[in-house]
């Protein structure tokens, strides 16, 4: 699975949150099977919209969208209790 380089926002983000070595711990397991089950991997609603989420740590998610075959873009990461 190739991920595109995140937006400066998004890792200013994770750098001001400290979630930046989680975050590459969950990527590590993305690449590898984006529905590993530590990620709890979901598809958010609206359904049709086709938008994803995974599990960076019980607080935090990252938000995607898969691109072409095999790509995918993490367009958000934010507070899942927010």
């Amino acid at each position: 699975m190739k991920i595109l380089p995140l937006n400066s926002e998004i890792s200013d983000y994770l750098k001001k949150k400290n979630l930046d070595k989680k975050f590459e711990k969950q990527i590590s397991f993305f690449e590898k099977n984006p529905f590993h089950p530590s990620l709890k991997t979901e598809l958010l609603k609206p359904r049709n919209m086709r938008i994803w989420s995974f599990r960076i740590d019980r607080k935090y998610r990252a938000i995607f969208i898969f691109r072409e075959k095999n790509t995918v873009e993490i367009i958000e990461v934010n507070d899942h209790y927010q």
